[in-house]
């Protein structure tokens, strides 16, 4: 690389600016480390603003709390995806975290013994990157046939669904029965739709979780997520690839609540189309107007050029540490280390972790030179 001399250099770089990134910057910023944040938004919070508009958390806000910083909530109450923006954007702010926002960042590479982060706009030099791009991944999978869908039909990723008001008068097909396909399915029945949700549901957490009783279970539910389903743990390591692959639970909409609305719930695949509509497994045709896809991101780091990837597509990583790249780390990761990694609460921990290693290995100084050549 020739321009490097033309980049700004600095000892860490974080790429993301969502809950994980931002607990990582707290950590460093305790331990006196430079370091900036940079994301692709222009606006802290603008990864959770962009959600449909209802969108609540689904963990209460006495676990939504980040490092330094308690979620100003009622202990029991589900934060708006609004409120939650906000509150990153003030963390940000309280802590006087060096984020940069419109810099997109579009290649991780490594040369002469130094990380290079290049984005759309700059270039950066660094002895350790930690990388906070998102839980799942941020690119939306949908499935190849999808295009064969006739033009009539109005296709909305779950990223791009808003409200109802999108989806045009008819029928409604909500692919993938995870808690976000329920909640969009709960939301298109409810608005008058005739609604199909389509895909195994993959159980239902057993209580309301703004009810009585989840001021009960839920203490008993966190403390299994954090240390009781962990990779130190059988359970753990078990449950991690089935997290990673496949939709989770209903949450805060059941079954019940599906039916009353009217919401028509079959365990078929939507597999293909004929004649433009979509097809159930088993070769049922829905004659719909709209087809929402509930079906997931993917994580995609074609961007980072270092072979950090599993055959799953994964980092090969051990709580956020990449044993192959000293100084390059990962946070913010479905199950990184526990059940807890993926939810808000969490992402202290593993950001915790993960700088401690970053800051005793700066001082006691990897072999970098041998290790990045």
């Amino acid at each position: 690389m020739n321009d490097t001399h033309k980049a700004d250099h600095i000892e860490t770089v974080i790429i993301g600016a969502g809950q994980a990134g931002l607990a990582a910057g707290f950590h460093l910023a305790r331990r006196g480390r430079p370091f900036v944040i940079l994301d692709a938004n222009a606006r802290v919070g603008d990864n959770w603003r962009c959600h449909w508009d209802s969108l609540r958390l689904f963990s209460p806000a006495r676990v939504a709390s980040l490092p330094g910083m308690r979620f100003p909530a009622p202990p029991m109450s589900f934060p708006t995806k609004d409120a939650m923006a906000d509150f990153l954007e003030t963390y940000a702010a309280a802590f006087a975290l060096p984020v940069r926002g419109g810099h997109r960042v579009t290649r991780l590479c490594r040369d002469d013994g130094k990380y290079v982060v290049t984005t759309d706009r700059s270039s950066f030099v660094c002895d350790n990157v930690v990388v906070a791009s998102g839980t799942f991944g941020r690119t939306p999978y949908v499935p190849d046939f999808a295009d064969k869908l006739g033009p009539g039909i109005v296709q909305l990723h779950s990223s791009a669904y808003k409200n109802p008001d999108q989806l045009r008068p008819g029928g409604v097909l909500v692919v993938g029965a995870s808690h976000s396909g329920g909640d969009i399915a709960f939301e298109a029945g409810s608005a008058g739709h005739g609604t199909v949700l389509s895909g195994p549901i993959h159980g239902e957490v057993p209580v309301d979780i703004e009810g009585r009783a989840a001021h009960v279970v839920f203490p008993v539910l966190w403390f299994l997520a954090q240390h009781l389903l962990t990779l130190r743990t059988p359970i753990g390591r078990k449950m991690r690839p089935e997290v990673r692959a496949h939709g989770g639970p209903l949450i805060r909409i059941k079954r019940a609540d599906l039916a009353r609305v009217g919401v028509e719930m079959v365990p078929a695949r939507t597999v293909g189309v004929s004649d433009g509509l979509p097809v159930l497994d088993g070769g049922r045709v829905l004659d719909v107007a709209n087809v929402v896809w509930c079906t997931g991101f993917r994580q995609d780091f074609s961007w980072i050029d270092l072979p950090v990837t599993g055959d799953d597509g994964w980092p090969v990583e051990e709580r956020g540490v990449v044993p192959s790249s000293p100084g390059l780390y990962f946070v913010g990761l479905a199950f990184q280390y526990a059940f807890a990694s993926m939810l808000i609460g969490g992402a202290g921990r593993d950001s915790e972790h993960v700088v401690k290693h970053l800051t005793e290995s700066a001082v006691r100084g990897w072999p970098r030179a041998k290790a990045l050549a």
